[in-house]
Parts: structure tokens; sequence; C-alpha cells
């Protein structure tokens, strides 16, 4: 009798095996995950920024490049999405496991605004292999995401010795989990403040809103010191609050910064 049990035994064992290694390796049986893509901007000191958005592919592990189709393909001016403003690119489904990488697939219609005058705006591959920059997010079956693609406009444009302007990105990328925020008000407007969040790792910039509302987004969390500096010709004090804490999930509110004459501030 224990003769006669070996060979059913075996065989289900190895079913076993043979059906778990092909449930291992097959991508799909790990389930997919939602993504919400949205972009915002760190500003800089132009008037416009326009990118022609065509395309967004996302990388995975699992399945290697997906395309995925925008809700509203076309330009966008990059400068309308800042102090905590974004706009949602796409809403892509992909397989559960590790995305590494997005790739941002352009047109031809890229162009900067400076002092009033438009100038076409050169991104080297951008029509080809597109704007690729890495991620590191696990995503999980049945799991929901938001992803922000912040791009620095500042440090992304660079202007030639002939006039003309190319598209360097630096671009951040953070979730709703590593998302530390800190936001205040500045006066007066008049002085045209830039604010800037430092911490001893990076610096992030701000231009305030008409009212002079600011934020910043996706700062990893720390202390940081904010600095308000208004135009040279203001004749007004660059303010600094150093110890401002980044939490992850929590908005770090300042309140009020009311820059001061140079004299007071001696």
């Amino acid at each position: 009798m224990k003769k006669r049990l070996v060979l059913p035994l075996l065989a289900w064992v190895c079913a076993l095996v043979f059906f778990g290694a092909c449930s291992k390796g097959d991508p799909q049986s790990a389930g997919t995950a939602k993504l919400d893509l949205r972009l915002t901007d760190a500003p800089g000191a132009f008037d416009a920024l326009y990118l022609d958005v065509q395309q967004v592919e996302f990388h995975t592990d699992e399945a290697g490049w997906t395309t995925v189709d925008l809700l509203v393909p076309g330009v966008y001016d990059l400068l309308e999405y800042r102090n905590g403003v974004d706009t949602l690119l796409c809403t892509a489904e992909l397989p559960a496991g590790r995305l590494s990488q997005v790739r941002f697939i352009l047109g031809e219609n890229n162009s900067i605004v400076v002092d009033g005058m438009e100038h076409p705006l050169d991104v080297p591959s951008g029509q080809q292999s597109g704007l690729k920059f890495n991620i590191h997010q696990e995503l999980m079956p049945n799991g929901a995401y938001t992803m922000w693609t912040d791009f620095d406009a500042a440090r992304s444009i660079v202007e030639t010795g002939n006039g003309s302007y190319k598209l360097k990105p630096v671009i951040r990328v953070f979730t709703e989990l590593t998302d530390g925020r800190i936001r205040g008000m500045v006066e007066p407007m008049e002085a045209n403040p830039i604010v800037y969040a430092i911490n001893e790792a990076d610096t992030a910039s701000a231009i305030p809103n008409a009212d002079g509302f600011f934020m910043f987004s996706g700062l990893p969390e720390g202390t940081y010191t904010v600095v308000a500096e208004p135009d040279e010709a203001s004749g007004l004090a660059v303010y600094e609050k150093p110890g401002v804490p980044v939490t992850f999930g929590i908005v770090s509110d300042i309140g009020t910064i009311t820059l001061v004459p140079s004299s007071e501030e001696e």
C-alpha cells in the first residue's frame, strides 16, 4: 500500500511546484495597480514655460514599457502649476511590482517666454526618446497611488551663448507618502520676493502668488530654514526663519512674513 501512495503523492507535489513556478513568473498573476500621474512645478523667473506633452510611458520590471495616453495631450504652461496647484496628466493601470522609470514624449511646440518675448525651447531627444527620469516605487496588487512630477523650472532652463534656450530637465518625483509641505504668506508683494526652503541637502524655491501665498510641496522630511528674499531695489531686508519642521502628512504653516526696511533690521 505504501508503494502505491508514492507516485500519486510525488505527482501532486510536482504539480504544486510547477504551477507555483508558473504563477511566480507570470506578471499578470501579481495583479495590477492604479496610478494617477500629476504635474506640478517649482517656478523660475520666466513669464511662461510651455511643454508640448503628448504621451507618458511607464517602465515596470515586470512588463517593460507601457504607453499611456494623456487625458488632454498638448501644451502645458508649467508656471501655472505652482504653490500647491497641479493637474492630472493621466491615469494608468500597471502591473504590480517595481515601477522604475517614467518618460514624457513631447511634441514640437515647446517654448519659453522671457520679458514678454517668446523663444523656441530646444529639448534634446524630447521627440525621439522623451524626457526620462528614474522612480523607485513598489506598486502593490489592487493598490491606488498618486504621484507628482515636479519640474524645477529655474534649474531646468539653460540659456546658451547665442541667446537661445535649452531644456535640461531637473525633476523631482514624490507621492502622497513622501509629500512634505511648507506654506505661508509674504508681504509686501511690491518687493517681488522669492521664498526659499533650505536644508543641508537641498534648496527649494517658490514665487508667491499675487496675494503673497506660497507653498512648497514634495519636500523630504527634515528641518528647514525659510528665507524670503526681496528685490534689491526695494530696500527691504532678507527674512530668515530657521527650525521649520517638515513631516510627511503634515503641512507646516509659518503664517505671514512681513518684510521690513534694511535699516529696521539692523
